[in-house]
This record gives structure tokens, sequence and C-alpha cells, in this order.
């Protein structure tokens, strides 16, 4: 029997790359492990030492609140990212597949899991959790991302972009119940949620179309990850604004140290400056040098920090408000 000849360098090569791709599952493995044992405990880490009481449940919630809030990411980001890609002239035909259904059917299942948490903890049924504020709204969110799902599996699937508008909307609700202007709080959600969901499920459709045109279209790619970096400038501004004027609006200056909520936000800001900074040197490489795998790489790094800043912005919905703290 004749034997095919494979070259050697081949076969040298070959080896290097299958290391290369068991080391990035492996990687990818132990970073996922940490993000759910993160989410399970940081609320209980945060508010230790601090008298505030148990919240019921925080890391359940907490996990199911991070699946969907990236939920929400992927599916807008990927929205506003394609868009982005098809104003491009002469670009690739090219299109990564799209994860549009499965993130959206994953948000509906996150919300469903909160409802039913919620249930657990107020020893109530499920039609009588629909009937509270917080059950109803989740029930919204959950209907309105099976709706932005069947939306993406249509032929339509820019029509998702009024669900999912829906899902935003309730979300602000349901995090703002406190007696103190709930209005404003709930508006500021809204601008700084969806800001956060176009940048970080934006970022990730754009380096996953440039992956796939590096060959093909390496100018269209340097112009996606160029227009992508000036419609973040934008992004992070409304970021800063709304996140800004949240924090003053939540936390009595007093309770900084002494909360879970002022521990969680410092927390916050120190991951959102390594996120700045990344982001910056990744436009600051992309403007210096033509070949766009350069700034790709460090937009990588900026897409893993800002994975973190949603695990924590997770968290910070789930720990109790500091007021009462400051006025007891």
């Amino acid at each position: 029997m004749l034997r095919s000849r494979v070259p050697a360098t081949a076969r040298r090569g070959s080896a290097p790359a299958r290391r290369r791709s068991a080391a990035a599952v492996l990687i990818t493995a132990v970073a996922c492990l940490l993000a759910v044992a993160a989410a399970l405990l940081g609320a209980t880490a945060v508010a230790r030492g601090t008298g505030e009481l148990r919240i019921p449940g925080a890391g359940t919630a907490t996990l199911l609140r991070t699946v969907l809030f990236g939920a929400l990411a992927v599916h807008l980001g990927g929205l506003a990212a394609t868009a982005l890609a098809r104003s491009l002239p002469g670009r690739p035909e090219s299109a990564p597949r799209g994860w549009a259904t499965a993130a959206s059917v994953a948000g509906a299942l996150a919300a469903a899991g909160q409802i039913v948490r919620l249930a657990r903890v107020s020893d109530l049924g499920l039609v009588e959790t629909y009937g509270t504020r917080e059950g109803g709204l989740l029930l919204l969110i959950a209907n309105g991302f099976a709706l932005a799902a069947c939306c993406a599996a249509s032929r339509r699937p820019a029509l998702a972009a009024a669900p999912l508008a829906l899902v935003i909307g309730a979300e602000a609700l349901r995090a703002h119940p406190e007696a103190y202007s709930p209005a404003v709080g709930a508006a500021l959600t809204v601008v700084h949620l969806t800001a956060a969901s176009l940048w970080c499920g934006g970022l990730l459709h754009v380096l996953r179309t440039m992956r796939l045109w590096r060959r093909t279209g390496p100018g269209a790619a340097r112009a996606l990850l160029g227009r992508y970096a000036r419609l973040a400038g934008w992004l992070y501004a409304a970021l800063a604004v709304t996140g800004t004027f949240s924090a003053l609006r939540r936390l009595p200056p007093d309770t900084v140290l002494t909360s879970a909520y002022g521990r969680t936000l410092l927390i916050k800001l120190v991951l959102v400056a390594v996120v700045s900074a990344l982001a910056l040197g990744a436009r600051r490489r992309l403007a210096a040098d033509p070949d766009p795998a350069v700034a790709r790489r460090r937009a990588r790094r900026e897409l893993v920090a800002l994975a973190a800043v949603v695990l924590v912005s997770a968290v910070l919905t789930v720990v109790p408000d500091p007021h009462w703290l400051s006025t007891r």
C-alpha cells in the first residue's frame, strides 16, 4: 500500500499549532470557572464586615445577571457592529456566524431563572411572583429576549433592536425600586446599559469579523476597527457621565469603604481604568501600525477586561442599597 508523504515541516508546524489550540481551550476553561466562582462568591465577599443583611441567593442572582448582561451585549453589540461592517465600501462578503439567537435564548433563560429564584426566596408560587413588581419586570425581560431570538432567526434580524430596547427599559426599572428619584436612576441606567452593551458586544463582533477578514480584506479589517474606535469614544463618554451621576446619587460619601456597594464600585472603577488604558493603547497602535493584527491583539485584551467589568457590574446590582448605612 502506498503511503502519502507529508513534508516534515508541515508535521513540525502542526504540533505547535495543536499545542497552542489546546492551551487556548484550557485557559478559556479556567477563566470561565474563575468567573463562575467570582459571580457566586463576589457579593458575599464584598459584604463581609459591613453589617449589611445577607441577600438570599446572591451568588445565583449575580451569575444569572452576568449571563443576562452578556447576552444583551452579544446581541445588541452584534447588531451595531454588523451595521458598521456593511457600511464599509469594498468589504469582503464573508461574515462571522451569528451568535444573536443563542445569546437571546440564554438571556431569556437567565431572566426565567431569576423569576424562579425570586419565587423561592419569597416563598411564592410562580403566578404570585409574576404579580410582584420585580417578577413582572423579569417576565417582561424574558419575553423581550424570546422575541429578540425569534427576530434574529428570521430574515429581518435588525428588528430585534425593538425587543432588546424593551429588555433594557425593563431592567432599568427593575434595578431602581428605591423611593428616592427612581425615574432619574432608571433613565441613567438605560443610557449606561445601552452604551456598555454596544461597547462590549460591538468589540466582540468586530474582532470576530477582523479575524475572518485577515486574509481576504486586511484593509477593510483595519477600517472596521477604526470606525468602531470612533463609536467607542462616544460610548465611553456616555458611560463616564452616566456612571458618575449614578454613583453620586446612590452612594453616600461616608459609606464608600463600609458598604458592599462602595467596595464593589471601587473594584469596578479600577477595572474601568484598566480598560481605558488598554483601549487607548489599541487605538494608538491602530494609528501607528498599518498591520491590523497588532491592534486586534491589543483589543482582545480590552475585551477580556470588559468581561470582568460586566461581572462586577452584575455584583453591583445584587448588593444592598448603601443608603441605610448612612442614615441609621
